[in-house]
């Protein structure tokens, strides 16, 4: 039991979250009602617009999920059944069910310091593997991977690009958001993300005119118009309650949120840096700082869960068993190397509390939690 003093502090607080945009919201809702439109109407295009010219980006498509919109980029882009395609083995198990929903087969190499694939490591994996068509790199943790090297990967070794941007709206590395270095990305409208809906949602998002077209038939079976399919496609379709409310409560507020964010994890960084949670910072850019990862280099990470919990303190992991161990992936996919540093942040990473609702006094509650266990 928390002593008297102490509060608890969330991994998320949507209660909070909904005190602030509950007049926006409910008109939103009252607006579609009035509409008499509920699917793939207006609100839906208004929110595709409005997204496409905040993350600086020619079509924005939406769409059922975060899952669905990395499939559909997939197969929009030319990845279908056989092809290889590299990608992390640290991060929501989402990535690699998208590859293996196109037939694809996953190739895992290892990550980097920040948790993000190791670009350099991927650009040997490609030279010595020709038959591997495409990678799916993911901006973990909100952190920016290098754009130019992302695209260097697709010059040198010709292999299409397609970036998973679930956790990184707001990321900005050489002047650009990400997912603008290769064919498509596709990032998650689910309620813990930086822009969150008030369920599930995705989009897709391209400055490819033919990807964009094939992304907006797919999410609707496959239909070019009504009743011609033109592809076998998926019903995956953003639907206009969650579009209007996105567009009137979320997306208004989400650049200050993210300087909250920003916020917070500058003070967690100051205060932290040189204790036993080493924070897992990126390796360049500007972080979206979706969450606030750190690495317990020298106690026990289960035992410091336990301490943080202690204390009123809400921690997650991210990710604690890697794609190839999954028992879903049990004889598919290929690893390249040995994956010792995604192996060593699975075991050690520990996410602390990141939300725009965290109040000063909450964070200084989890610094000092994070300190009590000594420097």
């Amino acid at each position: 039991m928390l002593g008297p003093k102490l509060t608890p502090v969330p991994a998320n607080d949507f209660a909070a979250q909904w005190e602030v945009i509950r007049e926006d919201a409910l008109g939103a809702l009252d607006r579609v009602g009035r509409s008499g439109q509920l699917i793939l109407g207006e609100e839906v295009e208004a929110l595709e617009a409005a997204l496409a010219k905040w993350w600086d980006i020619r079509h924005v498509v939406g769409v059922g999920s975060g899952l669905d919109a990395l499939e559909i980029a997939l197969r929009c882009a030319g990845v279908d059944a056989g092809a290889r395609v590299l990608t992390t083995p640290l991060t929501a198990f989402a990535t690699t069910i998208a590859i293996l929903r196109v037939g694809a087969e996953p190739v895992w190499c290892d990550v980097d310091s920040s948790g993000s694939l190791d670009l350099d490591l991927a650009s040997e994996v490609l030279a010595n593997d020709s038959s591997i068509r495409a990678v799916v790199p993911v901006h973990l943790y909100g952190h920016p991977l290098n754009p130019l090297a992302l695209s260097a990967l697709a010059d040198q070794h010709g292999v299409i690009i397609i970036e998973d941007c679930a956790q990184s709206a707001g990321a900005i590395r050489n002047d650009r958001r990400t997912g603008q270095a290769g064919s498509a990305a596709a990032s998650s409208l689910y309620p813990t993300k930086n822009l969150g809906a008030l369920g599930d949602g995705g989009f897709l998002i391209t400055s490819d005119d033919s990807i964009a077209h094939c992304a907006r038939t797919m999410r609707n079976y496959g239909q070019e118009a009504h009743y011609r399919h033109v592809r076998v496609g998926l019903n995956s379709r953003l639907d206009e309650v969650q579009a209007a409310i996105l567009r009137s409560a979320l997306l208004p507020r989400l650049d200050d949120w993210l300087r909250r964010r920003a916020e917070i994890a500058t003070r967690y960084t100051e205060a932290l840096r040189q204790s036993r949670l080493r924070p897992i910072l990126a390796s360049g850019g500007v972080s979206a700082n979706h969450l606030y990862p750190v690495e317990d280099v020298e106690g026990d990470p289960a035992a410091t869960r336990r301490q943080l919990a202690s204390r009123g303190i809400s921690v997650g992991r991210h990710y604690p068993v890697l794609c190839p161990d999954q028992p879903a992936s049990a004889g598919v996919g290929a690893i390249r190397g040995s994956l010792d540093n995604a192996r060593r942040l699975s075991h050690r990473e520990i996410s602390l509390p990141i939300h725009p609702q965290l109040g000063d006094a909450a964070v200084e509650q989890v610094i000092d939690a994070c300190l009590e266990g000594g420097q």
